[in-house]
């Protein structure tokens, strides 16, 4: 099985100072999915400029997250036989990318199955590999273990440049610069053979894809001869839209039944303890229907919602090899980390308020304390006003003035159960 160290190894290969890659091909395509031309060098003897660039576009096509960006795809057994996709890639490798005929053929199945609209460049690079022998601690030994030929396939998207603004030299002026067709980073790409354990391992591909949300399924399976499987967001996505169509009729736009839902699938993902005795979440443990059931059970999601829900999860995950998600895969961390990032604001606001209030009672309190010590040790109040009121501030807002009797009146409502102090003297008016 590929893991990241694997992935590492062979892309730290992919610098000047320890590149081995031999050969260079590719095939440029129009919109029309017409070859607009095609070629093939010896990759060392690129200009500097060339070289670097092509360098980081294969790097780029081992970029990203296994299981996500990168999916390692088995060859299914008809396959392997004579004809089949496996024997095709055994062959354009063992070619050294030298034969015409079999880079056409690569060529042609690309194009016939890879759904893009516009301009692309498929570049094929051979490289070989002379696997060092490690020892246990990593260390490495000058004897070599085996030698690891492989090819390395970017399908890169061909866009216009931006129009702007430049600088003329024929017409010494300022003026609209010339807009070049640029050959972007790798929209996918894959590996022949996948390189695991430090070792090829020619039953399976190693895929890349830049849009997770996009498995490209149909193409690996048409173009590449392969097994499909889905990333991890696109595992997620389609679980997703399963719960909330099934959960439509009853929560309509309203997404806090599926934040709950996925609160309750994080408190499902097990905890262990790895030989150090430090707990940490097992992300591999499976999703299953019965965790399905469990989950939108404690939701009080009716019945009828949570067994069509299990029965659309077995039809699109559980019968189909290598497409049952994890627990972790299908839970939007994003999204909780923002609910409770904005339950915690909303949480610190009221308390922040209710402080405020609690601060203005308790000043309020000790005015009008003070007001009636001093209004019991004079005989008349100030000058300066007819009427001195002083209320709490939430009574402030209710406070308005009415004509009653002919005459202009300050009106504070009481409700039954607050109290007035008037000159100093708690009564219930």
């Amino acid at each position: 099985m590929v893991t990241k160290k694997d992935i590492n190894e062979i892309k730290r290969r992919l610098k000047k100072e320890e590149c081995t890659i031999q050969r260079l091909a590719g095939c440029y395509v129009d919109a029309s999915h017409e070859k607009v031309t095609q070629f093939s060098e010896t990759f060392l003897n690129l200009e500097d400029e060339e070289f670097y660039k092509y360098l980081e576009i294969a790097k780029k096509a081992l970029s990203g997250t296994l299981g996500n960006n990168l999916l390692e795809l088995p060859f299914p057994n008809e396959a392997e036989e004579n004809g089949g996709m496996q024997q095709f890639f055994m062959g354009l490798r063992a070619s050294e990318l030298k034969n015409d005929d079999l880079l056409d053929r690569l060529y042609e199945q690309i194009i016939e199955h890879y759904d893009y609209v516009g301009n692309y460049l498929i570049l094929v690079f051979y490289d070989v590999y002379d696997v060092p022998l490690k020892t246990t601690d990593n260390m490495k030994l000058d004897e070599s273990e085996e030698m690891f030929p492989y090819i390395l396939t970017a399908i890169c998207p061909v866009n216009l440049s931006k129009p702007g603004l430049g600088y003329l030299a024929d017409d010494n002026r300022i003026g609209p610069r010339i807009r070049d067709w640029v050959v972007d980073m790798p929209d996918v790409g894959f590996m022949f053979p996948s390189f695991a354990d430090r070792s090829a391992d020619v039953h399976n591909l190693t895929f890349y894809v830049k849009d997770p949300k996009d498995s490209r399924r149909n193409f690996v399976e048409m173009a590449l001869g392969t097994g499909s499987k889905r990333t991890t967001t696109d595992q997620k996505l389609t679980f997703h839209a399963i719960v909330k169509n099934a959960l439509a009729p009853i929560t309509g736009d309203d997404d806090s039944v599926m934040i709950s839902i996925q609160e309750s699938l994080q408190d499902k993902i097990p905890v262990e303890e790895d030989a150090f005795g430090e707990s940490f979440a097992d992300e591999s443990a499976p999703l299953t229907t019965n965790i399905i059931a469990e989950v939108l059970q404690e939701n009080d999601i009716p019945y009828a919602i949570v067994e069509q829900i299990q029965e659309s999860f077995k039809e699109v995950f559980e019968n189909k090899d290598d497409e049952l998600p994890s627990i972790a895969a299908v839970v939007d961390e994003k999204k909780l980390a923002a609910v409770k990032k904005e339950q915690r604001e909303d949480e610190l606001e009221e308390q922040v308020s209710e402080l405020q209030t609690e601060l203005l009672n308790k000043t309020f309190e000790a005015v009008a304390a003070a007001d009636t010590e001093q209004m019991g040790q004079e005989s008349g109040f100030s000058q300066a006003y007819d009427v001195i009121l002083r209320v709490k501030p939430g009574k402030v807002p209710q406070i308005h003035s009415e004509v009653i009797d002919g005459k202009k009146c300050v009106v504070i409502p009481l409700s039954d159960d607050e109290y007035v102090n008037l000159n100093g003297v708690n009564t219930k008016l």
